[in-house]
């Protein structure tokens, strides 16, 4: 094997050549939370300029690291699967031993770069985030038909750690009623993900919400979570003192996309459900923009 085809292999093992897909569903709710933090709570603009780098970076690496993991499970099942069985450890260009390595060593990197640019407790917590909800992902689809709703803790757990890093370890419960309803929104566009692959999940034993719901059910369903969702962000905003911008581009545009989404979702069409659940990346950076609007205005960078 060439070094560059090596090299693509470990590219394609870690879905950093996808940059920034997956990664932006992790980096989005982790930025959420400075801004949500600095609305409220004496806050460096440089340091959050700094820590925004930092979490994206972080995120970025643990997702590496989880789809690295994901694909050591699921190694004899991916080559069953269409859109999975030319994956590298299913072909063998990179053996497990190989990847194991690569998963300790992204981990570690992940966990070093987390004890570098947080507090203590932000750090505990983004332990949590690491070791059990990322670990055990991959085995969730084997146990419960809700593999999404522990995916959705792992995937914005990042949105509390960054803000406990800046208000001095404070948790405040509109933080953790915005983390459920993230949880919602996980399930909601992982649950259209996952119908890209029913068939095949079915066929080898997978269990996911989207078997669970069923092509007649999901979207009745879907707009139950979106709701949630969408409820949680609003809640949220009043109880953090968000301004007009926050309401008007985050929960607005936020309110419009998921609208969009699933009146136009077409449920078994495998294409269309993975544009959907790319568009899920366009909604994290709205309601991010919306924060950092309002930040701006608060702050003094933008006169009201």
């Amino acid at each position: 094997m060439s070094e560059k085809s090596l090299a693509r292999s470990y590219l394609e093992l870690t879905r950093i050549h996808k940059f920034p897909l997956g990664s932006d569903l992790l980096i989005w709710p982790s930025v959420w939370g400075l801004l949500l933090a600095a609305h409220n709570h004496q806050v460096d603009t440089k340091s959050l300029v700094v820590q925004h780098v930092w979490f994206a970076l972080g995120s970025t690496l643990v997702h590496c690291a989880a789809c690295v993991i994901n694909d050591i499970c699921d190694r004899h099942l991916d080559g069953k699967v269409e859109r999975t069985r030319n994956r590298p450890l299913v072909t063998g260009l990179i053996s497990v031993f190989n990847a194991s390595v690569f998963l300790v060593a992204l981990t570690g990197l992940a966990v070093y770069l987390l004890s570098y640019a947080t507090n203590p407790t932000a750090f505990n917590w983004g332990l949590i985030g690491v070791f059990p909800f990322h670990a055990f992902y991959p085995l969730m689809k084997r146990v419960t038909y809700w593999p999404q709703a522990w995916l959705g803790f792992a995937m914005n757990w990042g949105m509390l750690v960054s803000y406990l890093n800046n208000t001095g370890g404070q948790m405040d419960s509109h933080i953790l009623v915005l983390l459920l309803g993230t949880v919602a929104w996980t399930i909601l566009y992982d649950t259209i993900y996952a119908f890209q692959d029913i068939q095949d999940d079915i066929k080898v034993g997978n269990k996911s919400t989207a078997i669970l719901f069923g092509e007649d059910n999901a979207k009745s369903i879907l707009c139950g979570f979106g709701l949630v969702f969408l409820a949680s962000l609003f809640y949220t905003g009043i109880q953090n003192n968000q301004g007009a911008s926050f309401f008007l581009i985050s929960f607005g545009g936020a309110l419009l996309h998921v609208l969009w989404q699933l009146g136009t979702w077409v449920v078994y069409n495998g294409d269309d459900c993975g544009s959907k659940f790319r568009a899920n990346g366009d909604l994290g950076g709205i309601i991010w923009f919306g924060l950092f609007v309002d930040y701006c205005f608060k702050s003094g960078t933008i006169a009201a």
